[in-house]
């Protein structure tokens, strides 16, 4: 079981574009995932990423999307640290303390998507994003 912590950036519709550049910085292999596929694929942001994540050979990784429809998009406060893996031990403990005294804005539970998902700003405003996925069998 593992845990990783890596930026997560987000974007003020070009996501897919970024992610992309990023690519030909760091090589690797990039994963993108839209709006569409995980709600109505004729909303008007239907083709923005939801979800992107580049994973380099060396061992980078570096995660992104575009900033969900109804939210501000202001540069300088759009990257958030990202905690995830399929320790979900390690990880609830991570976000209980990174949770006690800040603010929690999307609680720890089961998304759409199937995993764990929690959104929270610690005690120093920092903002975090906690992912547990499922144990591989």
């Amino acid at each position: 079981m593992t845990s990783r912590l890596n930026p997560y950036i987000n974007f003020a519709g070009n996501a897919r574009d970024a992610m992309e550049f990023y690519r030909t910085v760091f090589g690797g292999a990039l994963t993108l995932n839209t709006y569409g596929e995980y709600g109505s694929p004729d909303a008007p942001e239907a083709d923005k990423i939801m979800h992107g994540m580049l994973e380099s050979d060396s061992g980078l990784t570096l995660m992104g999307a575009d900033t969900p429809p109804g939210m501000a998009h202001n540069p300088g406060d759009n990257i958030t640290v990202s905690l995830s893996g399929d320790d979900g031990d390690d990880l609830r403990g991570y976000w209980a303390k990174l949770a006690e005294g800040g603010t929690v804005s999307v609680p720890l539970e089961k998304q759409m998507w199937g995993d764990e998902y929690g959104m929270c700003v610690d005690k120093f405003g920092i903002p975090w994003m906690v992912n547990i996925g499922e144990t591989p069998a």
